[in-house]
């Protein structure tokens, strides 16, 4: 029998999951705490349903796709959350980047009620959340891996079993870290494109494709090229996950120079109330200490 399955988040990530698994012939009840996000969902056959309490009593696995750790805990845990309606032998499936130590506590809470727990963080952007190509780290238990495959399958390309609970999460962190990582680069690198005089575009497909190339620069290079700021991942979200890489690395002792640095860049942005635009914005903090901007005729002699 085909499982039920409740989705909670439909932001930008979570629309195009819920999608596709309303295309994958899944019987399907959203929520989203702005309740109107569900409007295009429930039209495309989805059932809205009031709270994630009633969304988990009538579901055999719910995915959680929200933005930070006091959300997930909020809607798995809190007065009116999915612990409080799901039955014995549920799936509850995590797909947002969150603390792995709380991961953790989460899965404990849950088990104890006889529910399952994955974490399943994602990676791919928007264009990947509504195509259907995300990569999904999964930690957890594998037998609960294999019942949530044709689920995860359907929202994504590239499904990895990372380890126990709370290792989908760190495998994202990492993740994380070598997204800001290239983006940074990518940043340094047009700016020092439009200062030597070069065609930006010719410059774009000379290096793209090489040694050098990554998804960020294939993906977001265009858009900087275009002064297109709109978010596959916006600076708000990188920057609360860089948080999250910051505090564990500083619990693990590990460092992490280029991140905290990065996170800093990105502070600036948000002190600009740039914070909704997506994370190749990164290149403004630069272009303020450059003194000019990428693709704009300001840049300076060659």
């Amino acid at each position: 029998m085909t499982e039920r399955i409740g989705f909670i988040g439909l932001g930008i990530m979570g629309r195009g999951m819920a999608h596709n698994l309303l295309k994958a012939g899944f019987e399907l009840r959203v929520w989203n705490r702005t309740a109107s996000r569900a409007d295009e969902l429930v039209q495309a056959g989805a059932i809205a349903a009031a709270t994630p309490a009633e969304l988990a009593a009538q579901s055999d696995v719910v995915i959680v796709c929200v933005s930070d750790t006091p959300d997930v805990v909020g809607v798995v845990l809190g007065e009116q959350g999915v612990i409080g309606g799901a039955q014995s032998g549920a799936l509850v499936i995590d797909m947002s980047t969150i603390s792995p130590q709380v991961t953790q506590e989460i899965a404990a809470k849950l088990g104890d009620k006889g529910v399952h727990m994955l974490d399943a963080p994602v990676s791919g952007g928007s264009e990947g959340a509504a195509r259907g190509t995300l990569s999904i780290m999964v930690g957890g238990d594998a037998a609960q891996l294999e019942r949530a495959m044709p689920l995860l399958q359907a929202m994504g390309k590239t499904i990895t079993h990372v380890g126990g609970h709370g290792s989908g999460q760190t495998v994202k962190l990492v993740n994380q870290i070598l997204v800001v990582g290239n983006a940074l680069a990518m940043s340094e690198a047009l700016l020092f494109a439009q200062a030597g005089g070069v065609d930006l575009q010719r410059a774009f497909d000379a290096v793209s494709q090489g040694a050098a190339g990554s998804w960020m620069l294939s993906n977001r290079g265009p858009q900087i090229l275009a002064r297109d700021w709109r978010p596959g991942f916006t600076i708000d979200l990188q920057q609360k996950d860089l948080r999250l890489v910051l505090a564990a690395a500083d619990q693990m002792g590990v460092p992490v120079l280029a991140t905290g640095l990065i996170s800093n860049l990105y502070r600036t942005l948000q002190a600009r109330d740039l914070g909704s635009e997506g994370n190749h914005a990164l290149i403004k903090a630069l272009e303020v200490l450059a003194g000019f901007e990428v693709g704009q005729s300001n840049a300076p002699d060659a």
